[in-house]
Formats: structure tokens, sequence, C-alpha cells
């Protein structure tokens, strides 16, 4: 019996250990992360370093720049995704190439912009000139698709 007690123990230690190893380290990976918040969901955590995730735009920033008149490309996506997970890889490095500043806009931990922005899934790419939305697309499309899209756009440079 004693040696079941001891065993048992020794479980529960170690699966302590595990979990205050694990919430340290995701703790040490959200300090200082692009979101300004204290804790992020765990999809958002495994994105931090992720060149496509970059660029990062927040509901006050954007919510500002638009009051302000200004002319933004929001990339509307949830971590969760998979249609933003299959879309990223091909929308992030058509944009680059194709030199417009695509904010992302990260909806899994600012829930108020599928209202706000009207979305009604993701992804969902809105552009906004003088502060008003004049185009938007949604959902996976493939790379002829965005292609077009952007090239549409008349983007301040």
């Amino acid at each position: 019996m004693k040696k079941l007690i001891i065993f048992t123990s020794i479980i529960i230690v170690l699966f302590g250990a595990l979990a205050f190893v694990t919430t340290y380290s995701n703790s040490e990976k959200v300090k200082g992360n692009p979101y300004g918040k204290d804790t992020l969901n765990q999809a958002t955590t495994d994105q931090l370093d992720d060149p496509n995730y970059q660029n990062q735009i927040l509901p006050e920033e954007l919510k500002a720049s638009l009051e302000a008149g200004e002319t933004q490309t929001v990339y509307f996506y949830s971590p969760t995704c998979p249609a933003c997970q299959a879309s990223t890889p091909v929308v992030v490095p058509l944009a680059e190439e194709l030199g417009i500043d695509l904010k992302k806009f990260n909806l899994l931990e600012f829930q108020a912009g599928w209202n706000e922005y009207g979305i009604d899934v993701t992804p969902t790419i809105i552009h906004f000139v003088d502060g008003k939305e004049v185009k938007r697309i949604d959902s996976y499309q493939e790379e002829e698709t965005f292609r077009t899209w952007f090239s549409e756009l008349e983007v301040e440079k």
C-alpha cells in the first residue's frame, strides 16, 4: 500500500511540475507580444514567431486609423481557422510582392471585430479608403483570385 501512495505522489508531483513548466514557458512567450495582452490563446501563441503573422494591428489602432480617414488593407483571420491557415501562406507573400502593407487583425484575440467590421467568415480582407470600406474578399481563394483582387486596389504607396 505504501508503494502505491509513493508512486501516486510521484506522479502528482511530476504532473504539477509539467503544468508549471508549461505555464511558465507560455508566459515567457507572451511577454512583449504585439497584442498588448497578458494572456493569449494557445493558437495565437503558436504563431508569434511566424513571419506570416507579423504586422498586427490592434483594434484601437485600426479604429483610430479609419477615423483619421487613412487607407488600410486589413486581413481579418483566426489562428484556429483552417481556411486562414491555408490562405495566409498565399496572401501574405503576395501582398508583400505587390507592395501592399497588409495589416493582420486577429479575431480570436479581439472578437468584437466580428461585429464591428461585419465579418461573417474568415479569412476576410477588407480594403479601406478614406476610412471607409470600399472592397472585400473572403474565404479561401486560389492565388490568382487574390492576385487579381490585390491588383485592383488603389493603394497609396
